[in-house]
């Protein structure tokens, strides 16, 4: 097992916003992928009084071999989860609320009319309030990627994860081309996309250029780039603690490529200090 370096120590945060935020996701019985998917930023983001929202559950019905979200036999979906997170948002105060969810292959429409629903809660709860939503890739089907599409959320971010190559290691039940296929149909409805990678699984500098250029063709607008940390001695071990140099270098490369925003560090995550993204490029 590789030792962390320098870099990737962590100040413990928590206060008593963040207390506030964790019982308020509690009372409105919420889960959010802060705490379900052990985010090393969890404590930071509860203090500045946001948090990314995950709907459908805290049980996955995909496997993912980098991903510590609870792979079983899905919950119930709770219909009262999307005035639920409407409520939320506007306790919260958020000016840009986030959404995603555990990957609900086993749904008719795979979850996609609870995010519709959601997106329609926060909006009638919180009319100035920016929605983003991080979909799954709903195995590439149109007619239930238009469902969240026609809601016209701010940004529609869809991770690609990993380079093509590791696809088959990192991400087993997933297509590197049918993510593709999410982020362009989006952009071909008119919608502000971005994707996130992590990095330190065994890419090359390489393939990580020559997955922004496949980004870029269909238009990606943002991406963020952050550390894969290892979340238990079951998932995928740490290949290598990517330099703040080398996160620094694949900044000034995407930014020169052509993305409007590009968040590249050890510890970015997809939805990290979203709130900030501009949302006018």
């Amino acid at each position: 097992m590789k030792k962390k370096p320098e870099w990737m120590k962590i100040k413990i945060q928590g206060g008593n916003k963040a207390a506030e935020v964790r019982n308020l996701i509690s009372d409105l019985n919420l889960n959010t992928v802060c705490s379900e998917a052990n985010c090393p930023n969890r404590m930071e983001c509860f203090e500045a009084r946001t948090a990314t929202f995950m709907i459908l559950g805290s049980r996955c019905t995909r496997n993912c071999n980098f991903c510590d979200v609870i792979h079983g036999t899905p919950d119930m979906v709770n219909k009262e989860e999307p005035a639920n997170i409407g409520e939320a948002v506007r306790r919260l105060g958020l000016k840009h609320a986030v959404v995603t969810s555990v990957t609900r292959d086993d749904l008719p429409d795979e979850g996609a009319t609870q995010f519709r629903d959601v997106i329609r809660e926060i909006r009638k709860k919180n009319p100035d309030t920016t929605v983003e939503v991080l979909i799954p890739d709903l195995h590439g089907k149109e007619e239930f990627m238009d469902i969240i599409y026609d809601e016209k959320p701010d940004v529609l971010n869809h991770n690609i994860e990993t380079v093509p190559s590791l696809y088959e290691k990192v991400r087993p039940g997933a297509d590197f081309k049918r993510s593709l296929k999410v982020l362009d149909y989006a952009k071909k409805k008119g919608l502000v996309t971005k994707t996130g990678i992590m990095v330190g699984l065994g890419e090359t500098e390489e393939e990580m250029i020559e997955t922004f250029k496949a980004l870029r063709e269909i238009d990606v607008n943002m991406l963020t780039i952050g550390q894969y940390l290892r979340p238990s001695l079951d998932h995928l071990e740490v290949e290598e603690y990517v330099t703040p140099e080398q996160f620094d270098k694949y900044k000034k490369v995407a930014l020169e490529m052509g993305f409007a925003e590009v968040a590249s560090g050890p510890f970015v995550r997809s939805s990290y200090k979203a709130r900030a993204i501009k949302l006018d490029e």
